[in-house]
């Protein structure tokens, strides 16, 4: 099963708009977002997904409401727990969640980690747990916008240039 992984978005409508057609043509059976979405606008594009999504606030999340509302409840405080299939999966936006989660990482609590914040890819293995930093899909700040798509039975996963 494949899964989309998304953060950073910074309403960047284009970028938004591609990575959604990216998990649509990779036939995704769920997308997380790590969050960043900014306005609760950003979120237009989600509506034309072919699979279900989740997603966490991030520190540029200012119109949490907004965006709460608008996802039917579907973006939620980092950091969050989330079974997938048999998989646990953490999902956070800022990276010294991870340093947090140390512990539970290496005995191998979590079979995923999805961090975000600091715009850059980061996909790794630490343990037996796979770290996915999807990189930055609004573009804004070092100027390559990147998804991930994570294979959950082989706990591997590759980054996508938009």
């Amino acid at each position: 099963m494949k899964i989309g992984v998304i953060a950073d978005t910074h309403d960047n409508m284009p970028m938004i708009a591609k990575a959604i057609d990216v998990f649509n043509s990779e036939s995704c059976r769920f997308v997380i977002h790590a969050g960043d979405y900014c306005a609760p606008f950003s979120l237009n594009p989600f509506s034309k997904l072919k699979c279900k999504w989740i997603g966490v606030f991030g520190n540029n999340d200012g119109e949490k409401k907004g965006l709460a509302m608008k996802s039917n409840g579907l973006i939620v405080d980092h950091p969050f727990r989330y079974d997938l299939s048999d998989k646990k999966v953490m999902i956070t936006h800022e990276i010294e969640d991870i340093e947090d989660l140390k512990d539970k990482i290496d005995k191998g609590e979590y079979h995923i980690v999805i961090c975000a914040h600091t715009h850059k890819v980061d996909i790794r293995k630490e343990k037996n747990t796979l770290i996915v930093n999807p990189g930055e899909c609004g573009g804004w700040l070092y100027g390559k916008s990147t998804v991930a798509i994570i294979d959950l039975e082989k706990l591997e996963a590759k980054e996508i240039a938009l």
